[in-house]
């Protein structure tokens, strides 16, 4: 099952020619997760040629205008098409507010259910959305507004199957070995009952996306992030205007490194959220101070895309 990410906006605060407000979609085989959705998302969308009205949930980290501005076009967009299944909205307390007095000022025509969530406690850890072998839970981050991150995390998948052993234990190739790589027991002819771990190795972990933008280096964000498979994480600063972050509520990319390797586990982790200060070539800077302390940190550049495989 493939999964990848697809970065439709990188900058904060303001868009810039070439650099989207922060937005970040991530594709689940036939699944669409967008995660924020800032100024000229629609637009990347539409350069990528995504199935932009097949997303089944939008993630709001919170409602400060470079990540929600681009939500009202994207509500009117799905209009445009025929859509039978609901969009999901899902983001701390004034998401509601917001989409509501979109709809209403705009006069919006929307032939589609909406399901706004809010997030009933945003300072504790939370599922907010279950899906097929999977769960999204939001983190609680600390901004000069109620902000929250996003964790994507597959269930176990099951192990190896072994042919050979099976074989050798006498299961005849079909349905049986099918119901055994389900984790069912399987009873042959003979009487005899086969269980799953008799011909399969232990099971596998599955994959791990964590979005993190928007807040101060504070403690127990390393722990639900760890093992993240992708970690999306602001970086806005360089150390050099720290207190300035600081003051913002900001990480500076020295911080995201400092997070990535603290959580151990962490195989690759993308910078995002960067101040329009910086011009593109001045953002080596962020990436060569994250890397001091995570060395697998990268930059993310709009319509960039990044797979997200199995470890195994």
């Amino acid at each position: 099952m493939n999964m990848e990410a697809f970065v439709l906006g990188s900058g904060g605060m303001m868009p810039l020619p070439g650099r989207h407000l922060t937005s970040v979609l991530l594709r689940r085989e036939g699944e669409l997760f967008l995660f924020d959705c800032g100024e000229g998302t629609q637009v990347s969308l539409r350069a990528l040629n995504l199935k932009w009205k097949k997303i089944d949930a939008i993630f709001i980290s919170h409602t400060h205008a470079d990540h929600v501005t681009g939500l009202p076009g994207m509500m009117m967009l799905s209009a445009q098409v025929d859509r039978s299944d609901p969009l999901y909205i899902i983001g701390p307390p004034r998401i509601r507010e917001f989409v509501e007095a979109s709809r209403r000022v705009l006069e919006m025509y929307i032939n589609f259910e909406i399901i706004v969530q809010e997030i009933e406690n945003p300072l504790q850890p939370t599922v907010v959305y279950r899906g097929d072998a999977f769960v999204v839970r939001s983190v609680p981050l600390r901004h000069t507004r109620v902000c929250v991150g996003y964790i994507l995390e597959e269930e176990p998948r099951p192990g190896v199957f072994y042919p050979e052993k099976a074989g050798e234990l006498g299961v005849p190739r079909g349905p049986q070995w099918s119901l055994l790589q389900r984790g069912q027991s399987v009873e042959l002819s003979d009487g005899r009952i086969v269980q799953p771990h008799e011909v399969m190795g232990g099971a596998r972990r599955g994959r791990k996306f964590s979005y993190i933008t928007d807040t101060l280096p504070i403690n127990g964000i390393a722990k639900e992030v760890e093992n993240s498979d992708l970690l999306i994480c602001e970086g806005m600063f360089e150390r050099s205007l720290s207190e300035a972050s600081y003051q913002k509520k900001h990480m500076t990319a020295e911080d995201a490194g400092k997070l990535a390797r603290d959580a151990g586990g962490v195989r690759k982790m993308g910078l995002i959220h960067y101040s329009p200060r910086y011009t593109n070539r001045d953002l080596k800077i962020l990436e060569r101070e994250a890397r001091e302390h995570f060395p697998n940190s990268f930059l993310t550049r709009d319509r960039q895309t990044i797979p997200i495989p199995y470890d195994d």
